[in-house]
């Protein structure tokens, strides 16, 4: 029965152990939506995987075109210093000839009180400080006016020959030629005046030039054409200079220079252009420089001469001059700068002939009365930083005539002015100025004129 039962139970145990078909079914589902689920949390993790080092690379990679852009602006920002830092060449090549222009572009605007007097339309003092046109004996009056006379251009060429450079120099502006009547009414219209013309072959200069008797380099800053005038050596002229170092930033100069003879009369004060001179003009000069200081010191010769219709004088004028300039403070940026010089029969050297050489007057006597001079101006600059600036400076220059011969009531006696400027230069290159300044002239016959100016320029350099 055991046995029996047995074998009875056992295949209906292995019957209900046995799965169906569909659960069958569904157990392979099963096992293929599990397989399924593993594959795609597998492909989930590579992706995660390579996104992480697809951000790992793109971010080293942007790292890479970073640095290297930085690389690249490092290595510029050194070639522009490095440029900056190396001079350029200045101007340009033609077959062996180098061409350098320049100049500036200068505007002016002023109002001026004159105390005793006015002055005609198209005189230069109204647009320059000249004290000989310092009106006297009249009315008070005033005057603004605006310009840009003062603009300048210039070109110069240098060639090497045989080992030194043949040089050549051009320039002019607009500003010492006779103002023409009526210019303002429309057009402003202003002749070009030349300046400055000569060759120089090493240390020989030949053609017009400024005087060896002076060192235009050591004026002071100013809005007007000069500045102290007053006490100033101003005379631009054909020459032939030699210069001879001697040694190390000592330089002596030798030249022979075009003569020109300046008379008046006992009764006129009107300049006489004589033009019968027989001499150059022999003036020596020595300048020093270095690096903080520049001087010169000069002495001129001429034969003061009259001919005319068989009669005249020659008579010998000399003069002596120094001056200098000399840098101090913070990078240099102050400086004092002077001028003093005296002489007779020298007049037109001084500040555009406000004294002639002589009086001639054939009426008393056929000979030449030598005028004596004194003349001199001293300046100081202050740079407050290295954009503001500011010079202040005084002119004064006296006539002593001759007790042999009457002088007639106009000439010139004596002068003097102050002034003071600031400037600032908020760029290379571009300047702007504001000045004051207080003149006055005194004549033979005692009458004096006063003149008081503010003057404001924009200049340019190129």
């Amino acid at each position: 029965m055991l046995l029996a039962a047995t074998s009875l139970s056992v295949p209906m145990l292995a019957l209900a152990a046995a799965p169906t078909s569909r659960e069958a079914e569904l157990e392979a589902r099963l096992l293929r939506l599990e397989a399924e689920m593993s594959a795609m949390k597998a492909d989930l993790q590579q992706a995660r995987a390579d996104r992480a080092a697809a951000s790992t690379t793109e971010a080293a990679q942007a790292l890479t075109i970073a640095r290297a852009a930085e690389t690249k602006a490092d290595a510029a920002t050194a070639k522009l210093a490095v440029i900056e830092a190396t001079p350029q060449p200045d101007g340009f090549k033609v077959g062996g000839t180098t061409w350098k222009m320049g100049g500036f572009v200068k505007v002016v605007g002023s109002v001026t009180r004159f105390g005793n007097g006015e002055l005609a339309g198209g005189s230069l003092g109204k647009e320059f400080f000249l004290p000989q046109q310092i009106p006297v004996g009249g009315a008070a009056s005033t005057d603004v006016i605006g310009h840009a006379r003062q603009t300048r251009l210039f070109f110069s060429t240098s060639t090497p020959v045989a080992g030194k450079a043949l040089k050549g120099h051009v320039e002019f502006d607009f500003a010492l030629a006779a103002a023409p009547l009526g210019a303002q009414r429309a057009t402003n219209a202003y002749t070009p005046t030349f300046r400055r013309g000569f060759i120089s072959y090493g240390n020989l200069l030949i053609g017009q030039e400024w005087t060896t008797f002076q060192n235009p380099a050591h004026l002071p800053e100013s809005t007007d054409f000069v500045g102290p005038m007053d006490g100033s050596i101003f005379v631009r002229q054909m020459m032939v200079q030699y210069r001879q170092p001697l040694s190390e930033g000592l330089d002596l100069y030798l030249a022979a220079e075009n003569p020109q003879t300046e008379t008046i009369t006992s009764t006129s004060a009107a300049m006489v252009d004589n033009d019968q001179d027989r001499m150059p003009d022999l003036i020596a000069k020595l300048a020093f420089r270095n690096k903080t200081a520049e001087l010169h010191v000069a002495g001129l010769v001429r034969s003061v001469s009259v001919h005319s219709a068989g009669a005249g004088d020659n008579a010998l004028g000399w003069g002596a001059t120094v001056g200098g300039k000399i840098m101090f403070g913070p990078d240099n940026r102050h400086d004092v700068r002077f001028m003093g010089a005296a002489g007779r029969g020298i007049g037109r050297y001084f500040t555009v002939g406000f004294v002639p050489d002589a009086i001639y007057d054939r009426a008393i006597a056929d000979r030449l009365n030598l005028i004596g001079n004194v003349a001199g101006w001293a300046s100081v600059k202050l740079g407050w930083t290295d954009k503001l600036r500011s010079t202040f400076m005084a002119g004064y220059q006296h006539a002593d005539y001759p007790d042999s011969i009457p002088q007639p009531g106009l000439a010139n006696v004596e002068a003097w002015s102050v002034a003071g400027n600031l400037f600032w230069s908020p760029v290379r290159n571009l300047d702007f100025g504001i000045e004051y300044r207080h003149a006055v002239r005194e004549v033979a016959s005692g009458l004096v004129g006063t003149m008081d100016r503010v003057e404001m320029a924009a200049k340019y350099t190129f």
